[in-house]
This record gives C-alpha cells, structure tokens and sequence, in this order.
C-alpha cells in the first residue's frame, strides 16, 4: 500500500489506547481515535471509586500518542463496504482500517426488578453513581452485593473494610475461577471483613425489590443497596452494523483479529471473539490483544502475512480491600492451579500491576512498539484446530 493510511480505532479503553499508540510507528499512518469520554478509564479500579479510594480516570495525555487524534464521540454505526463510521453527533470518518475496541459493559441483569433498583459499576459513571448512593446511605444500611467474581469480591470486601454491613451473594460458588484452595482462602479473607458470603445452588437472585432481595432457595434479604456485578455485556454496535458476531455480541474473528466478514476490519480486546473463543474479558488480556490488533494492520499496509494471537495469562490478582489481596496462579490457558499468592505482599502486587497498566501504555505512547507480552497460550492453537475440524488457517 502507498500513500497516508487512516485508521479509526473505536473505544479508548485498555485495548483501544495500545492499538493507537502501537500504530504510530509508522509516520505514513494517521490514527483517530473515537471515545465516548475524555479522560482514560482505569476499569481495574472501578470497586475503588465505589469505595471512595481512587478516582479511576487518568488524563488522556498521560498515556495517548501525540500523533493520535482523539475524538470525544460515540460511533453508532459502522459502514464495512463504505469503510466509514458514523457518530452521535453526526459525524462521519472514513477509514482504510478499522480497529474495533468497543469493550464490554453492564449486562442486562434479565431478572425482575434488577434494571429498576440495582446498581451496576461495570462503567465510570455507574461506579460513581453508586458512590454517590453509598454516601447517602445511613452507615448501618445492608448492602448487597449480586455476583462472586473478581468485581464482585472486590466491592464487598472494598465497602466491609470501611465498615459496612455487606452480604455477597454468589448465585453458585464464591470465585467460580479460584481454585477450591485460593476459594477457602478468600472465603477466610472476606469473614475476617465481616462480609456474610451466601454461596451455593439456593443463592440465584431471583427478584430484586427497592428494599429486598429474593433468592431462589426462598429466602428474602432485606438490602438498602444492592450492587449488580454478575456479567458483563458488550455494545450492540457490530451487530447493528451488519458484522458477524457471537451470541454475546462479540465481532468474530479469526486469528490474526481480523474480522470475518471484512480484511479491513480488526477487533481487540473484550468485544473480540477470535475463532469464537474468546479470551477471559479482562485487562490482562486486553493490552496485548490491542497490540496484536495494531500489528496485524500494520503487517496488512506492509504487504506481509499477519500473524495468528500468542496470548496466554498467569493467572488473576483479586484486591481484598486495601491491605491484602490473593493472587491466583494460573497455566498460560488460563486454568487456575492452587497456588497463589496472599496478605499483604499480594496487596503490593495487585497496587504494583494497576500502576503499571498505565505505565506501560504510556510507554507505548512515547517508544509505540515497545510493548511485549511474556504469556503464551500452547494449547490455543491445537483448540481451535479442533473446533474447526481443520487446518488452521488466517486471511
């Protein structure tokens, strides 16, 4: 390809800030970048902002590439065979490549009463709701919290450490990816707080009240303010927009990202499912999904065959409110082990990796190119052989 390449990179989240930035090493490529909000989101700390402990926001000159174009937007659809994206305002941007970051969301919690009087933190403004509405409620207010994963465990333990009287309700196991060890060592964790931990096959919501919540075993807890962290969604966006996508939402991929339906077309992070496998939804595994987005453009306008995504994980770090933390170890495709890591030196790493997320994207900004991942998934490529019955192959 010769001449000026543009390339429109929708969501500017983990994935989306590393794909712009990793994209300005080459002077012929210009790189828009389209966000709905204008300063960069830490999501890591999103059950810090509800606790009143981080803000979560980091300006966007702190971690973007002075070469990226930032546009404070929200893409509403995209044209494939006019490549072009159109915003809320109106706006219209052409592109010869697309780099579709648009993250993951709240779901919709599809249970009576859910959308009308819980509260998600899936996204800033909700996190900053619910602070808002924790504030107000009187200190001895029962708080529950609906969902036992990371985000889950980390609002409960969060609010109980600053003295609130908080129910975690599991809706199955506490953790459902801790390994049955690291399990009984956050369950220790969370009693110490004096979270009440409801788990087990009688702890699905069932109905949610103004001053309630009802289980599936029949029991009614009486909650001030419930607090929805079970799942997550993506934007609809892809899907609107005619593209190929998995049940959640998610732009099928193969796996060098590209789109299924479009070569231009090149998705990252959690709103990417690769061979309809997708990767845990997380910032672990977002960065270097951006990374290899922007690669696989780049290695497009050289001329070269892109190669297929290498990413593996070590595992999930689970804050326990200020002063300890658990990391659970993992193989690099993702299956957790029994070893893990706890207390206070847990705390420090789990501090010392949110600080470096934004290190290392602002590192990408100032060297684009510079950032490497250490985690390799083996098994990945013998999986989706297997899926597909066939000869991997990439577009």
């Amino acid at each position: 390809m010769t001449g000026n390449t543009d390339v429109v990179v929708i969501g500017g989240g983990y994935a989306g800030v590393l794909a712009a930035n990793r994209l300005t090493q080459r002077d012929d490529v210009t790189v828009t970048l389209i966000n709905p909000r204008s300063t960069f989101v830490e999501r890591v700390r999103l059950h810090q902002v509800v606790g009143g402990s981080h803000a979560a926001v980091v300006d966007y000159r702190e971690v973007l590439g002075e070469r990226v174009r930032l546009v404070v937007d929200t893409v509403t659809r995209i044209d494939a065979p006019g490549r072009s994206v159109t915003s809320s305002t109106g706006g219209a941007f052409g592109y010869d490549y697309l780099i579709y970051a648009a993250g993951s969301g709240s779901a919709d919690p599809r249970v009576p009463g859910a959308a009308e009087f819980a509260y998600p933190i899936a996204v800033l403004e909700e996190a900053q709701r619910l602070r808002t509405v924790i504030d107000s409620a009187p200190a001895t207010a029962a708080v529950t919290v609906v969902g036992a994963g990371s985000t889950g465990i980390e609002t409960a333990a969060e609010l109980a450490e600053q003295g609130r009287r908080v129910t975690l309700v599991c809706g199955g196991a506490l953790g459902p990816y801790l390994h049955p060890r690291v399990r009984r060592s956050v369950a220790k964790r969370l009693a110490k707080l004096g979270v009440t931990v409801l788990d087990g096959p009688d702890t699905k919501v069932t109905a949610v009240t103004r001053d309630s919540v009802q289980l599936s075993g029949g029991r009614t807890l009486p909650s001030t303010v419930t607090i929805w962290t079970a799942g997550f969604g993506v934007p609809d966006l892809a899907t609107r927009s005619g593209l190929s996508t998995d049940a959640l939402g998610r732009l099928l991929t193969d796996e060098t990202l590209t789109s299924v339906d479009d070569v231009r077309i090149v998705a990252a992070g959690d709103s990417a499912a690769p061979s309809d496998l997708p990767l845990r939804m997380s910032g672990q595994t977002a960065r270097p999904l951006g990374a290899h987005a922007a690669d696989t453009v780049l290695a497009r306008i050289a001329g070269k065959q892109p190669a297929a995504i290498d990413v593996g994980v070590f595992g999930q770090c689970i804050g326990l409110g200020r002063r300890a933390a658990t990391v659970q170890l993992a193989s690099n495709d993702d299956t957790a082990n029994r070893y893990s890591i706890g207390g206070r030196l847990a705390a420090g790493i789990k501090e010392l990796a949110c600080k470096r997320i934004v290190e290392e994207l602002a590192h990408e900004a100032r060297k684009p190119g510079s950032f490497t991942w250490g985690y390799k998934d083996d098994k990945r490529r013998q999986l989706v052989q297997a899926k597909r019955g066939e000869t991997l192959t990439t577009c």
